[in-house]
């Protein structure tokens, strides 16, 4: 009996596992509806959002879907590929997708048509790789995670959003818009930061430094104290 806790108790410890922000994301093959993918080998030189859902047939999903399938080329031109997952089968997957596309309109979206791959995960490999699936939530189905995954195959940015709460995909663009931007320039963005809004330059390493970076005179760059000193946006991601 006391073996048996023990094994349980190890199996929740593995299941809530998750890889952390600037991890390498772990590696899996998968079957999909687009075919098998090999991830990260698929992907080289690509950003990834791999996302998870509960369930297929259920209203918060399809809502979610329906809107990434609009983004899908807006995101292909931040060089950003779109994974989803879900621990039920293949055909419970392509039956819904077909229904999304043959049945349901919403917010001005119709005949919608899912072009990215959905993961069959009915051994739940994958979402445990990831720690989608997390006991105190549900055993059976997995939680809302998104994993923003760059082009190193490193890990970015982690979101997680309980079962009842529909994601904000166009945050999720946003992100994405910043960190490559942060990337390129060296900089980093404020709150609430849109694309063309006022950047962050970085802060100086020493008290020489400090000095020289208030007094410097750059264009586009204002200060608001030593340490924290803006440059208007250059344009472009």
């Amino acid at each position: 009996m006391q073996k048996e806790v023990k094994t349980m108790e190890e199996e929740t410890k593995t299941t809530a596992t998750m890889p952390l922000i600037g991890d390498d994301a772990p590696s899996f093959k998968a079957k999909t509806t687009m075919g098998e993918i090999n991830f990260p080998g698929d992907y080289k030189g690509k950003w990834v959002i791999l996302f998870s859902h509960p369930a297929d047939f259920t209203p918060v999903c399809t809502t979610e879907f329906m809107t990434f399938a609009t983004m899908q080329e807006d995101l292909r031109k931040l060089n950003t590929e779109l994974i989803g997952l879900s621990i039920d089968s293949i055909y419970a997957h392509i039956a819904w997708l077909r229904t999304i596309k043959e049945k349901i309109e919403y917010k001005g979206m119709k005949d919608v048509e899912v072009k990215f791959p959905l993961i069959e995960d009915i051994k739940m490999e994958v979402a445990t790789k990831f720690g989608m699936v997390q006991p105190n939530a549900s055993t059976t189905q997995a939680v809302r995670a998104v994993f923003i995954i760059d082009d190193k195959a490193k890990v970015r940015a982690i979101l997680y959003y309980p079962l009842s709460c529909g994601r904000n995909m166009e945050e999720i663009k946003r992100m994405i818009i910043a960190m490559q931007k942060a990337d390129k320039e060296g900089i980093a963005t404020p709150a609430n930061w849109e694309l063309g809004d006022d950047v962050i330059l970085p802060p100086p390493g020493s008290c020489g430094s400090a000095k020289e970076r208030v007094e410097t005179k750059e264009e586009g760059k204002y200060c608001l104290d030593w340490f924290m000193c803006f440059r208007k946006d250059k344009g472009g991601k």
